[in-house]
């Protein structure tokens, strides 16, 4: 159960804070750099800037190579809520678009777009929000989306998502304490541009309308304590509070815990304990792009370490190379064995594979140790379990249990411990003894299981999308089938309801035979085939023999008679009378004729079934 209002607004008057478990107080190393004011640092030939510098989503380029472009200039846009663009920090030309070293522990390289300056720095078009209280809160987080505003303390996240909750906010708590060692960029920035930070506040308060305002500044710091007191002290509800300086009391949970002694859960967020937190250099942001209308373009960075000969705070355009910001604070090699630059401070820092890594949102520090003046990776030793990394831990976890199973490669045991609730911010890492960079096995392991986390992701989707897919195939098989059923049971059931049916069915399916036949008839009308010619010129030979026969049987005839009608008469009785052989005659005469016409007519019938054959053979 955490502290209700009341009893943290009574806290926070007298002064007498909550603590968190553990932490460390290592040397702080502040006045190496922050004893002069913020410099300018001037062009580099080139920019560097990557695509994406949040968490998140990439955006789209909506630039080319070739292209013109000014400073302040948006290079990328999105439409997902996660992305923030990317502007231009100088005026030249995009000399090209490819993969480029970035600005991680990995040495990986990622997309980049290169510009090459011109020098004249010319500025893209502004649009500020000069009153902005009249517009709507909508229209103001847009704002603050579109000037590519993160989180400028080191997380990256996407500023304008936390600024748009829902959710009723008790404490808004401003981050000026910076407890990591050497860095001192938020220290100048609120000495130097309190009010402007103040500005920023303002905005925040007006999207968010939270009922306290905590500016939280450890209390090594009382130049910036008395600055911000004096910005805010017009605001009722603006409280500036000190904190004891102690490492890492800047984290995001552990001052959240310090201020109202609230703990935020494992997997929770601040906003569900009341709280929202933003980084002094974020509201200075956000100040630039609602009362200026400029874009996140530069920020603050401290150079320092006791290889550099001018150790200073620089503003530093986003995507200026690593070497060029080195060259200006006079970056002595020769006092490093072998040359290490850390981008971050000692404890959450990583060194750089490349000089040539530029300058992000999120980049606050480079520092160069001299020898001797920061452990060195090679002097790991072997754990001797002295349990000063638990004692150390500002989260109550088991470092050295982390440890083990993160090495060894066994990422369940280690995600048994809680390995994803630590915050790596190298308390354990300081007090070990054996000088083993605990935090760097943990973020190896920290990126192996969310590699295998993203591939599984990957698997199921592609599993569910597949099971999908077979599902609804079989869904529209399913649907097929039962249309096809339906109808025809509907086709039989009208059968039923009409006695005719199958009446009208018999006489469709005779018309559409006769039609067929009376196709085929006409095509072998036009088409006779050899062998019915053959038969045909056989029947009429026959019939033109049978002609000729009886033609020529009734000549014969007729020459019998007339010599009979010549010749003497006979006393014979049986001799025949005239009468009685032209009956003779016309008896034989009528029976060539008819053997003649049988003839024909069986010649006639073979023609015929010579045809119907034909027909037959053709139809199968």
């Amino acid at each position: 159960m955490f502290a209700d209002f009341d009893l943290v607004m009574e806290k926070l008057a007298t002064k007498n804070l909550w603590d968190f478990p553990g932490g460390v107080h290592p040397h702080g190393y502040k006045t190496l750099s922050n004893t002069s004011p913020i410099a300018n640092v001037s062009l580099p030939e080139k920019l560097y800037i990557p695509v994406k510098q949040h968490i998140g989503v990439d955006s789209e380029l909506i630039v080319n190579v070739g292209d013109y472009v000014k400073a302040g200039q948006a290079l990328t846009q999105s439409h997902s809520p996660f992305a923030v663009p990317i502007h231009a920090s100088s005026s030249g030309k995009v000399v090209d678009i490819s993969n480029h070293v970035a600005a991680h522990a990995s040495g990986l390289s990622e997309k980049t777009v290169v510009i090459e300056l011109d020098g004249l720095d010319a500025q893209y078009e502004l649009h500020p929000l000069l009153d902005y209280t009249k517009y709507e809160k909508t229209d103001i987080v847009e704002a603050i989306c579109q000037a590519g505003i993160s989180g400028m303390g080191g997380a990256g996240f996407p500023t304008h998502l936390k600024s748009n909750s829902n959710k009723p906010v008790e404490f808004l708590i401003i981050n000026g304490v910076e407890c990591e060692p050497y860095i001192s960029a938020d220290d100048r920035l609120m000495r130097e541009h309190a009010w402007q930070i103040r500005q920023g506040i303002d905005v925040l308060v007006h999207l968010l309308a939270p009922k306290q305002v905590i500016i939280a500044v450890e209390d090594n710091k009382p130049d910036a304590l008395e600055t911000m007191s004096i910005a805010c002290q017009q605001q009722e509800n603006y409280q500036v509070v000190s904190i004891p300086t102690k490492y890492p009391a800047g984290g995001e949970k552990q001052l959240i815990q310090v201020l109202t002694s609230r703990e935020v859960p494992s997997n929770g967020l601040p906003i569900d304990v009341g709280c929202l937190m933003y980084n002094v250099g974020t509201c200075f942001a956000i100040a630039d792009a609602i009362i200026e209308g400029k874009p996140l373009t530069k920020r603050v960075v401290t150079l320092t370490g006791k290889a550099l000969n001018k150790p200073q705070n620089v503003w530093a355009l986003i995507g200026t190379p690593v070497s060029h910001l080195l060259k200006h604070a006079e970056y002595s090699p020769t006092e490093q064995t072998y040359p290490r630059i850390i981008m971050g401070g000692p404890m959450m820092g990583f060194t750089l594979s490349s000089v040539q890594v530029p300058v992000v949102k999120t980049t606050n520090c480079l520092l160069s140790p001299s020898e001797g003046e920061l452990p060195n990776i090679e002097d790991e030793r072997a754990c001797i379990r002295c349990s000063a990394c638990a004692d150390a831990c500002p989260v109550s976890l088991l470092p050295q249990q982390m440890f083990w199973y993160s090495k060894a490669k066994e990422y369940e045991t280690a995600e048994e411990y809680n390995l994803f609730d630590c915050i790596e911010c190298g308390a354990c890492a300081y007090v070990c003894p054996s000088e083993i960079p605990l935090v760097h096995y943990y973020r190896i392991a920290k990126s192996e299981i969310s590699q295998q986390k993203i591939e599984k992701e990957k698997a199921e989707k592609a599993k569910i999308r597949f099971e999908t897919r077979n599902d609804r195939l079989l869904k529209e098989k399913k649907a097929r089938e039962e249309k096809h059923r339906l109808a025809a049971e509907a086709r039989q059931q009208a059968m039923k309801s009409d006695t005719n049916a199958k009446d009208k069915i018999a006489a469709a399916l005779a018309r559409a035979k006769a039609k067929k036949a009376a196709q085929h008839a006409d095509a072998d009308t036009s088409v006779v085939p050899a062998d019915t010619k053959v038969d045909d010129k056989k029947a009429k030979i026959a019939a033109a023999i049978a002609r000729a026969s009886a033609k020529k049987a009734a000549a014969a005839k007729k020459t019998t008679q007339n010599t009979s009608e010549n010749a003497p008469t006979s006393t014979n009785v049986n001799a025949e009378t005239p009468e009685v052989k032209a009956k003779n005659n016309e008896s034989e005469s009528a029976e060539d004729k008819k053997k003649a016409k049988i003839a024909a007519a069986i010649a006639r019938a073979k023609a015929k079934k010579a045809k119907a054959k034909e027909t037959k053979n053709n139809d199968e």
